[in-house]
């Protein structure tokens, strides 16, 4: 016997506690035992997403609630990842729209709610983190209001549910004089206001992909929703993509739904569910899998298109190969086939440069996960600065993309970030109290000005700034940006850092190397005080005499080396650089090694 079904998203801005809401409703719906020990954020189970506290890869889940199955799915909060956002949208009835009672809405609260009001779905906006000592209910939802008639909702969406809610502390309210005890007023309002599915169990099996993953045990994972007929065991069937074209026949030898964090084998599930499958070897996202005798693939969703994009090649440093074991372009390019099968929203080819590749994707912080994910898997790259990828129009007119940009930050620093922001082209739409002596500033900037400004930005706020961007379309060029106004220290010997000659070295700059590190020619070891370049060697050593005794280096005592993560790398080196990613370590370079080599390029037109 079917059970009524319900399909939702739970859509926010990053870190406004979507995951930790949905951890809450498997804890009240007896999913768990109440002695069982289960982490928080149990969605999170990417070891990036537990260290980093965001959610990058959807995921499917579900519970029953009073004999209704519930089909959950956890949406990445960061426009980096929008493409999983997009995807999961085409296959839910509803959504739940969290935001935070002090923030309220914010630039990815905005870009998830334009896709699900595209799509026709009505949401639930639910009010969390409503306990929060500055909550401002009221204010929130009307905020809300706002951008629903600024997004062009319908009445029907202009008309949505509020819910006020604790994810942290399982507990939601209709109105915020009701009794805090348990989710159940927020699990009614999912019941009674999201539809259930449509359902035409008489015609043939058909299901869109919009979702790919990889299980060590059965290989490719398809999931997807079942939009007609019913799928059973050992059926005939066969991918489909645009223009009718056959991609794959095969027969449905395992069939998977979901249940709480786990997959369950089933022997056949009914249209309307989320289900997945294995088996297929050549199906991917976007394809239809269904009956042999569909000829017509299911329409998928137009994706944003990519603004950002990076070459990776081999790693040909000196230190290649001595602490990682993918090494060759080969390898390097069959796993980022295998990242752009799965995720939509980045786009691969070969580069015209030998052993290189270049990929394109949303942004900094997507393409930073995937190089840190290669790095951990023990790839060796090499990774050059991050380009903007422009558009012509139809007067031949170059276009560039464009971030809608928010900050908020302590009044005091208000002057140097609008002044930084102006010298990156950005203009300043809004700025209005956001707090005590807080402001938030609103800003559009093209997405070049964006790249690089992150850790200046924490340093111009003194670490206390909050900044959110949110791609908002193509705009006539703006004009060059000034880059890094500092030069780089540059090794011109190879060996192992040694603490006499990095001593004298810090009046020249900040170092990113200790005494003992393995260095080479043409390796950045650190930031010059100066504009230009500076060849320097960080393995010279004392010339001993006797009347100089080596035991003197004993005393020397030097400055903490600046520590740049992968993230901070891509964005500070220029475009005659490049960023060795090792599983041990990340180095600057140049990308000519040998410094006449280099001068010589220098000169080049």
């Amino acid at each position: 016997m079917s059970r009524e079904l319900r399909n939702l998203a739970i859509i926010a801005h990053v870190d406004h506690g979507k995951t930790t809401l949905v951890d809450a409703m498997f804890k009240q719906s007896g999913l768990f035992r109440d002695n069982q020990q289960i982490e928080n954020c149990a969605m999170d189970y990417n070891d990036l997403e537990k260290e980093r506290g965001i959610t990058i890869l959807a995921k499917c889940t579900s519970f029953i609630w009073n004999d209704i199955k519930l089909n959950i799915v956890d949406t990445p909060g960061h426009a980096d990842f929008g493409g999983e956002v997009e995807r999961i949208l085409s296959m839910v009835e509803g959504v739940l729209l969290l935001v935070d009672a002090s923030e309220g809405p914010m630039p990815q609260t905005k870009f998830v709610l334009t896709k699900a009001l595209a799509l026709g779905l009505n949401p639930i906006v639910v009010v969390n983190k409503i306990d929060k000592p500055d909550a401002r209910a009221e204010e929130v939802i009307d905020e809300v209001f706002d951008l629903f008639i600024a997004l062009g909702a319908n009445e029907k969406q202009q008309d949505f549910p509020i819910i006020y809610s604790s994810g942290r502390n399982g507990w939601a309210i209709k109105n915020l004089q009701d009794e805090r005890k348990d989710l159940n007023p927020l699990l009614e309002t999912i019941v009674n206001h999201i539809s259930s599915p449509e359902i035409d169990k008489n015609a043939p099996f058909q299901m869109l992909v919009t979702m790919l993953d990889y299980d060590q045990y059965l290989g490719r994972v398809l999931t997807g929703k079942i939009l007609k007929g019913t799928a059973t065991i050992n059926n005939s069937v066969h991918a489909i993509r645009e223009e009718n074209k056959v991609v794959e026949r095969a027969r449905l030898t395992k069939l998977l739904s979901f249940e709480g964090l786990k997959r369950i084998s089933i022997n056949r599930a009914e249209c309307g569910d989320i289900v997945a499958i294995a088996g297929l070897q050549t199906a991917t996202v976007a394809d239809t899998i269904a009956s042999v005798d569909v000829t017509v693939p299911i329409k998928a969703l137009p994706i944003d298109p990519p603004t950002l994009s990076v070459v990776f090649s081999i790693n040909d440093s000196p230190l290649a190969g001595k602490e990682g074991k993918k090494l060759t372009s080969r390898m390097i390019w069959d796993r980022l086939q295998r990242e752009a099968e799965g995720n939509i929203s980045i786009a691969l080819k070969k580069s015209n440069e030998l052993d290189s590749f270049e990929v394109a994707g949303r942004g900094e912080l997507q393409l930073g996960i995937l190089i840190e994910t290669m790095r951990r898997e023990g790839f060796e790259l090499s990774i050059s600065r991050p380009r903007v990828l422009y558009k012509i129009d139809e007067n031949g007119q170059k276009l560039e993309p464009m971030e809608e940009l928010y900050i908020d930050l302590d009044d005091e620093f208000t002057g140097v970030i609008v002044e930084k922001i102006t010298q990156r082209k950005g203009s300043l739409l809004d700025m209005r109290p956001s707090g005590i002596k807080k402001i938030r500033l609103k800003f559009t900037i093209p997405t070049r000005g964006l790249i690089g400004y992150h850790s200046e930005f924490l340093t111009d706020t003194r670490g206390t700034g909050i900044m959110n961007r949110s791609f908002s379309g193509y705009e006539p060029h703006k004009g060059p940006i000034e880059g890094r106004n500092r030069g780089v220290l540059v090794s011109n010997s190879s060996g192992n850092a040694v603490p006499y000659a990095l001593f004298f070295l810090e009046e020249r700059g900040t170092l990113f190397v200790n005494p003992g590190d393995p260095v080479y020619e043409g390796m950045i070891i650190g930031e010059h005080n100066k504009s230009n370049e500076l060849d320097v060697n960080p393995t010279k050593t004392k010339q001993l005499t006797n009347m100089r005794a080596s035991g003197k280096d004993d005393n020397i005592k030097l400055s903490p080396p600046r520590t740049i993560l992968l993230e901070q790398a891509l964005s500070y080196i220029q475009d005659d650089e490049l960023v060795e990613v090792t599983p041990e370590a990340i180095r600057l370079r140049k990308k000519y090694l040998d410094q006449i080599t280099r001068k010589k390029m220098s000169r080049l037109p």
